[in-house]
């Protein structure tokens, strides 16, 4: 499936146009068997908390490692995301295999990303200790994995997106340009164009 939304830019926003991939990762979901949830709730999030337009590309695939691997492929290399998160398919279960499939076309991880979500995560449910959720670098992208329920997600990435769109800029990414309200991302002061 391929959605493309564009977001138009907030009033007074000083950033650049952006794009970003999402990627639901669910056998039943890519088959229609159930309406994804998780890729709708990212969408939301990104909807209310980017200031600066932001072009969003979507793709729902199977829990197949190389599908996720071409999928997250091509949102980098051939349409130029700046940042790709997906959602699902990060825990034991033998059909998890997003963190594979991820770590398997980044040139660098990122530790932190997945030592953050799971401390994020520890706060709600003692269960996140089972998650394999981690962060990494593809070129010059920022890709990450997100736990595939909706009030998990929004928990996650409200604090994770703090450190995105600085991450975009040592990447020598677009400036990425938030709400504050929403989701107050860190800068240092040198870094910032306000």
């Amino acid at each position: 499936m391929q959605a493309i939304t564009e977001q138009a830019a907030k009033e007074g926003h000083v950033g650049d146009h952006a794009k970003i991939g999402i990627v639901t990762v669910s056998d039943r979901a890519s088959r229609g068997a159930y309406v994804d949830e998780g890729g709708p709730a990212l969408l939301s999030f990104l909807e209310q908390a980017i200031a600066s337009p932001c072009e969003v590309h979507y793709r729902c695939v199977p829990d197949e490692r190389d599908v996720i691997a071409s999928a997250l492929v091509e949102l980098i290399d051939g349409i130029g995301c700046n940042v790709v998160v997906t959602t699902g398919g990060t825990g034991p279960a033998a059909r998890d295999v997003t963190p594979e499939a991820t770590e398997g076309v980044l040139d660098r991880v990122l530790p932190g990303f997945g030592e953050q979500m799971r401390a994020i995560s520890l706060n709600f449910v003692p269960t996140a200790i089972l998650s394999r959720q981690m962060g990494g670098t593809r070129g010059n992208a920022l890709v990450f994995n997100l736990p595939g329920r909706p009030k998990s997600i929004r928990e996650t990435i409200d604090e994770i997106w703090k450190a995105v769109p600085y991450c975009v800029d040592l990447l020598g990414g677009p400036y990425i340009d938030t709400v504050d309200e929403v989701c107050d991302a860190f800068r240092p002061a040198s870094a910032r164009r306000r």
